[in-house]
């Protein structure tokens, strides 16, 4: 839901959308148009980047046609939430995309035609990054004026995204089974992901599908235990897999074995492993602040109060 003070606030708003979601498809499009026409795109790393860049093309494409038909109003759930769950999303993805295509391919591309279109790819996929951050950064100052509620523009809605993420990262990286089916303890590690991210996505549905109030409990609580939860399952991931990839007595490797030279087309497993294990201590750090905010809102505040008049803003969309 949407109501804005003024009719020059509700233009400018609008003028505003459009411009961003114009210069997000005009960059996603020319980031995997200059990768394809000269097929600088090969194996798993470089289709991942392509692939963020056509479907954040795709989507944008069709949310521009929804809001000039306006059909907004035909969805079952809140529109504005909706695009502002996809802006946080799609910034993170084309940032990945702008970090790991460069650092993967540009070095290794001789001087040249093709060099030159990794490298403009890589500037208009860091242009996109910009204009669907920019959106997530709009959204949030028009809820500091009152004028859009929504629960992902609020800290823990942010939190919730990058939560899950950072999970779908890691998924990426233990795509291959060989690196934890050897070892009970890193199978464990891979439910625990598995486990809290479904946990952190059920958090975010509800919310999107506004069945946050039929919960018997009060939402922050119920997002207060299934974080506290979460850093405790982390919390283990992070011993075990360190432990079980790079401790000799545990069957581990602790140091880097030689990959092939020359072009780039797929991780090592060492450096998967390394990747896993770097990315479950951000995404412990992410639970951590959540929980300290959400313990905080929780135990700070009595039940009236979050009822009251701070409460619906942070969580109703």
């Amino acid at each position: 839901m949407i109501t804005m003070c003024s009719s020059s606030g509700l233009l400018s708003a609008i003028l505003l959308g459009y411009f961003l979601r114009l210069l997000q498809l005009l960059s996603t499009c020319l980031a995997f148009s200059l990768v394809a026409s000269v097929g600088t795109w090969m194996g798993a790393v470089s289709n991942w980047s392509v692939f963020i860049w056509c479907f954040c093309f795709l989507v944008t494409l069709i949310i521009l046609i929804i809001e000039f038909c306006g059909l907004q109003s035909r969805f079952p759930f809140s529109w504005y939430n909706f695009l502002i769950t996809y802006a946080c999303y799609a910034a993170l993805l084309c940032i990945s995309a702008s970090i790991v295509y460069p650092i993967t391919y540009i070095w290794f591309f001789p001087h040249g035609r093709s060099q030159d279109h990794a490298i403009a790819a890589t500037a208009f996929s860091c242009i996109a990054s910009v204009a669907y951050a920019s959106e997530v950064a709009w959204a949030r100052t028009w809820v500091w004026l009152g004028v859009i509620t929504g629960y992902m523009v609020t800290v823990p809605g942010l939190l919730k995204g990058l939560e899950t993420f950072v999970a779908g990262v890691i998924f990426a990286f233990i795509i291959d089974s060989h690196l934890f089916m050897h070892q009970p303890a890193l199978v464990w590690c891979v439910a625990v992901y598995s486990i809290c991210f479904l946990l952190a996505a059920s958090a975010l549905l509800l919310n999107w599908c506004d069945c946050d109030n039929r919960l018997p409990i009060a939402f922050p609580t119920f997002l207060l235990g299934l974080t506290l939860l979460s850093v405790l399952l982390y919390t283990s991931a992070l011993v075990l897999w360190p432990l079980y990839q790079f401790d000799e007595q545990f069957g581990g490797q602790p140091k880097r074995s030689s990959c092939n030279d020359g072009l780039i087309y797929s991780l090592c497993t060492w450096d998967q492993q390394l990747a896993v294990a770097i990315l479950t201590a951000i995404n412990l750090l992410i639970y951590v602040v959540d929980l300290v905010f959400l313990a905080h809102m929780v135990f700070s505040r009595t039940e009236d109060q979050l009822r009251g008049s701070q409460f619906p803003l942070l969580y109703k969309s």
